[in-house]
């Protein structure tokens, strides 16, 4: 027991110390690439995330002005980047769920439906999938004056999709948005560009999530589910006791990756005109010529979102695995 214990605290200082010597390989890198830059007349350093921006940014959860520095305008990227990620991650998984379960059905029609979404959109690249979205809901749509009202306090058109939302201004109620001229006011605005990226992103990794629920399910063996059956169970509380529970342990690993490639895909989302991280990025770029500190800035915050994502989905499946281990 000593020698293991002596052993881990021995592999834990050996990794802590590689862990080190990259990164001081990574800052001498860095500093060099600077020295070089300076040398040749080229400004350098990460100074301009002080100064102000220059531009705004209408959408997202922080506002923005153009007085405010460039560093709140990279935060305002980062958390629309999580706005359209982390929603597109839930519908991603509900309807992988679904869309697995319709490949495994016994009846053809939902079957065949399933399949064919499958085939065709894991076969279409993201980008085209992004811009047939967005140019979908720029043509069908119509106008903001002629908006359609699908469900009471709801209003979609060109100019997004509005819901009713509590407000706390002079006195805190429900604003509901209501069609003014040419425009709609109130309520809670989804621009057409956020819905493109959300519906694109969802549907694009949730035909992956599919294949993925669909081999875990196939993955339990049939000796558990005649056992489940025996005793009385009906094959809804069979799929959702049993086959579930034992598929999580062949899902969450490449569920993983494809959260990791949703949050990465997401930087496509600057063909759109929507502002996220790298829209930001390259409007930041354009302003102030710092080309390399730019592009340092984005691949660190996408190294950060995909090592918490990582980390996330690792916790949770070191815990399916002791729950489902002997």
């Amino acid at each position: 027991m000593v020698r293991s214990a002596r052993q881990r605290l021995l592999a834990f200082l050996a990794q802590l110390a590689l862990a080190a010597l990259i990164a001081c390989a990574l800052a001498w890198l860095g500093q060099n690439v600077l020295d070089n830059m300076r040398e040749r007349g080229i400004r350098a350093g990460f100074d301009f995330l002080v100064e102000p921006a220059g531009f705004d940014i209408g959408e997202g959860p922080l506002a923005f002005e153009a007085s405010q520095p460039l560093w709140r305008a990279f935060l305002a990227g980062t958390l629309n980047t999580l706005r359209v990620g982390l929603p597109a991650m839930l519908l991603a998984s509900a309807l992988g769920l679904l869309i697995g379960l319709g490949r495994l059905a016994q009846h053809p029609v939902p079957r065949r439906i399933c399949d064919a979404l499958v085939e065709t959109l894991r076969n279409i690249p993201l980008l085209l999938q992004l811009l047939m979205c967005y140019f979908a809901l720029a043509s069908l749509l119509p106008d903001a004056s002629h908006a359609l009202a699908p469900a009471p306090g709801v209003l979609l058109s060109q100019s997004g999709l509005f819901l009713p939302a509590w407000r706390c201004e002079d006195s805190c109620g429900w604003s509901w948005p209501r069609v003014d001229g040419f425009g709609i006011d109130g309520g809670w605005a989804l621009t057409p560009e956020y819905m493109a990226v959300l519906i694109a992103l969802s549907l694009y990794t949730a035909v992956f999530i599919a294949e993925i629920v669909r081999g875990g399910i196939q993955s339990v063996s049939r000796g558990q589910i005649d056992a489940a059956r025996s005793i009385g169970l009906r094959p809804a509380q069979v799929l959702r006791h049993v086959v579930l529970p034992l598929a999580l342990r062949a899902i969450v690993p490449p569920l993983g990756n494809q959260y990791l490639n949703l949050i990465k895909n997401s930087s496509l989302a600057v063909a759109v005109g929507y502002p996220d991280l790298v829209s930001v990025a390259n409007t930041s770029l354009n302003q102030t010529g710092r080309a390399f500190e730019c592009i340092v800035i984005v691949m660190a915050v996408y190294l950060s979102l995909s090592l918490l994502t990582a980390l996330l989905v690792n916790t949770f499946n070191a815990r399916v695995a002791l729950r489902g281990s002997p």
